[in-house]
């Protein structure tokens, strides 16, 4: 009996010695180096100006308006940005989609995301734009894809852009906009990001 115990004793430790070391050498996602300790490279102004001018298309110094005044609001330590496109349309009730390209310093390549949300309120028209996203306390590229409150009716405009906050469990959006069309009014709601497109907007 005490040599059988000894035997099954050796299996179950060169078993737990092969798990350990098959998550060693186990290889890590490229996509993914970014540490999980709340920490994450910050991009500077004149890195945000220059990218915001090249993916809005418009000059660096109204770009750079906007940039300030967020940077006012929210500090000076974006984490991440969002470049895309959206689409928005109201009557009284709205919605809006949009497709973008999620960047970090530590991530090797962008992230696709995708976002949607409706909203009712005091609101008329539509509007297609392009988007510049600054993004704060965001550590990890996955910690984006949840829901987010917003007022439309706090946006502000500078130099023709517009400009409004959305906050959730302690991540920041800042989307700077500018594009073609009318939408006049305020209104509340909420903006959902995700990992491919929904048709509903809930």
């Amino acid at each position: 009996m005490h040599r059988r115990q000894l035997i099954l004793s050796g299996l179950a430790t060169a078993a737990g010695a092969s798990s350990v070391g098959a998550c060693a050498t186990a290889p890590a996602n490229p996509n993914y180096p970014i540490r999980s300790d709340n920490t994450a490279p910050a991009y500077s102004f004149d890195e945000l100006v220059a990218a915001g001018s090249k993916e809005l298309g418009i000059a660096a110094e109204v770009v750079g308006g906007a940039i300030e005044r967020v940077f006012a609001d929210q500090g000076d330590r974006p984490t991440a940005y969002i470049a895309g496109e959206e689409g928005s349309g109201a009557v009284v009730v709205g919605a809006r989609y949009g497709r973008g390209a999620l960047h970090m310093k530590d991530l090797s390549a962008s992230q696709e995301v995708f976002w949607q949300g409706a909203s009712i309120g005091w609101d008329w028209g539509g509007n297609a734009s392009r988007v510049f996203t600054l993004v704060y306390g965001l550590y990890h590229p996955d910690m984006i894809y949840r829901r987010y409150p917003g007022v439309e009716g706090s946006a502000y405009l500078i130099a023709g852009l517009g400009v409004n906050y959305q906050q959730a469990d302690g991540i920041v959006l800042a989307p700077i906009r500018t594009g073609v069309g009318l939408r006049l009014g305020a209104n509340i709601g909420t903006m959902s990001y995700s990992r491919q497109r929904n048709l509903l907007p809930f």
